[in-house]
């Protein structure tokens, strides 16, 4: 598994450069990491 302190930031950063390039991603790429973020917090700890 990717350690997430070096997941985050590089993430953030393609996210970023997607977004400038194409600003309509902004709506697909805010609603994956939302929904990444959510089930990592709901089963997070019980995928170990």
């Amino acid at each position: 598994m990717v350690n997430i302190t070096i997941a985050n930031p590089l993430i953030s950063l393609i996210a970023g450069i997607l977004i400038l390039v194409i600003p309509r991603l902004l709506n697909y790429i805010v609603a994956i990491y939302l929904i990444v973020i959510g089930l990592l917090g709901l089963f997070g700890g019980h995928l170990r």
